[in-house]
């Protein structure tokens, strides 16, 4: 099964395949200090340990972030030779969301986020972008572009979309009158002006595509075609005040594939769109990080409905074990794309290999309160003293094979953090729903939600 990410899974697999033995020796993780996972606090409350793993991962993009950009690393070991240096433009879109919640939890005091983001976001009006649009990964010293592929050094839509999200929330979340928070605002305001969406359309209303580039122009020719993880670009797309597309895009495009509409069932329940199975469950996190499902439906789904449905695919999956692999269960679950034994890969009960991702459960927090808890106490009180780190949890492990990864990537500790936000408060659903620009977007591309109805009796 190909997904919409098929492309980086293959880079990701190229290139961990062409290492060297001496280069994964290179590759040893890059931690601060030495950390004893077996001191975590024991015996928690549900609240407190929700509270300790949201505060823990966010340490990732805190005291990890790149010190010259404020941006988020890729991976917390050295990535594919290109050393550590590396940060990437959707992770960041998650850690700019975490930093709002610890600002709100005040992990960190305000004034200190909002000076972290605003050295972001003048870092990016300088870095490498190709008609407003960033590249899925930059230096993080510099801001030139790493190259994630041969053809892949130009405009990432979909890296850009994330971003995006995250600093539309910031801009809604930091509203206060002073000069820091105001410039801030600005500061991304002038991000989001200057974002081209038009412009990867190649002047044809029905197509959309990921990639442009300077040295390649269209080469990788990939459109944006659902279902997937994707949608938010749609959004934000149709949300943009200077660039923005038509609501023709979306349906000739997004919603024409051979994996957009599915409405079949699967351990007993119904999938209104997507592929067989689901797939990855990073589907229902990298949109609906701001993104509200909660009663969002379109003439096409109702995206909580979606959403709930391929999570608990997912899970009873993994209960029903058909490959019967170590440690799957009630309390051990979840498959999406991750770090695994041999390399990486988009794991999903058509692609199972028994590697279990602990941010597949843990950001499905909003969708199955109950499993994810279940999850969430097994990786931490079980297994903790081989997946619990100085981050959070480890990327991945796999007990068939006695594999415990020692990574962490920042598309996959963002997510913990922010969906578990909203489990909580919905604070990031509530403060990206609220930006004036998302509103007009949705209503153009013919979504209905409360959250925009709420807006309209203001």
């Amino acid at each position: 099964m190909k997904y919409s990410c098929y492309y980086i899974i293959m880079a990701f697999l190229m290139l961990c395949s062409a290492e060297s033995n001496a280069q994964k020796k290179k590759a040893a993780a890059v931690k601060p200090a030495a950390f004893n996972p077996a001191s975590r606090p024991k015996n928690l409350s549900d609240t407190a340990l929700l509270e300790l793993v949201q505060k823990q991962t966010f340490r990732y993009f805190w005291e990890f972030g790149h010190p010259v950009s404020g941006m988020s690393r890729e991976r917390s070991n050295i990535a594919f030779d290109y050393g550590d240096e590396v940060v990437t433009t959707g992770g960041t879109g998650f850690g700019v969301m975490a930093m709002i919640v610890a600002a709100d939890r005040q992990w960190q005091p305000r004034d200190s986020v909002a000076t972290r983001l605003l050295k972001m976001v003048k870092f990016l009006s300088k870095a490498d972008h190709y008609h407003g649009i960033f590249p899925h990964w930059l230096n993080g010293a510099t801001g030139r572009t790493v190259p994630f592929g041969r053809k892949d050094d130009g405009g990432d839509l979909v890296e850009s979309s994330f971003l995006f999200s995250g600093l539309l929330a910031a801009r809604q979340y930091f509203d206060k009158d002073n000069n820091l928070e105001r410039e801030l605002r600005n500061r991304i305001q002038w991000l989001w002006n200057e974002a081209e969406w038009d412009w990867y359309t190649r002047g044809n209303p029905n197509q959309l595509y990921w990639h442009w580039s300077p040295n390649h122009g269209w080469a990788m020719n990939f459109e944006l075609r659902g279902y997937n993880e994707t949608l938010i670009t749609y959004v934000l797309a149709a949300s943009s005040p200077r660039y923005p597309v038509s609501p023709q895009v979306y349906h000739k495009c997004w919603a024409q594939s051979d994996h957009f509409k599915n409405g079949k069932e699967f351990y007993g329940v119904r999938l209104p769109l997507g592929f067989d199975y689901g797939g990855p469950l990073f589907f229902t996190h990298y949109s609906f990080v701001g993104l509200d499902p909660r009663n969002l439906k379109d003439q096409y789904a109702n995206y909580w409905e979606q959403n709930v449905n391929h999570t608990l695919i997912n899970y009873k999956h993994c209960v029903a074990n058909p490959g019967k692999f170590k440690g799957y269960g009630e309390n051990s679950w979840g498959l999406t794309a991750s770090d695994t034994y041999d390399g990486y890969n988009a794991h999903s009960p058509s692609n199972d290999f028994g590697t279990i991702t602990p941010t597949a459960a843990l950001s499905s927090f909003p969708y199955t309160p109950a499993q994810s808890m279940k999850a969430l106490r097994h990786f931490y009180d079980d297994l903790g003293d081989k997946i619990w780190s100085e981050y959070g949890f480890t990327d991945a492990f796999n007990e068939s094979q006695n594999w415990y990864a020692t990574s962490h990537l920042a598309i996959d500790q963002g997510p913990i953090i922010v969906m578990i936000e909203n489990y909580r408060t919905g604070l990031l659903w509530k403060l990206f729903m609220k930006d004036p620009d998302i509103q007009a977007g949705l209503k153009k591309l013919g979504f209905e939600s409360p959250a925009l109805q709420a807006s309209a009796g203001q």
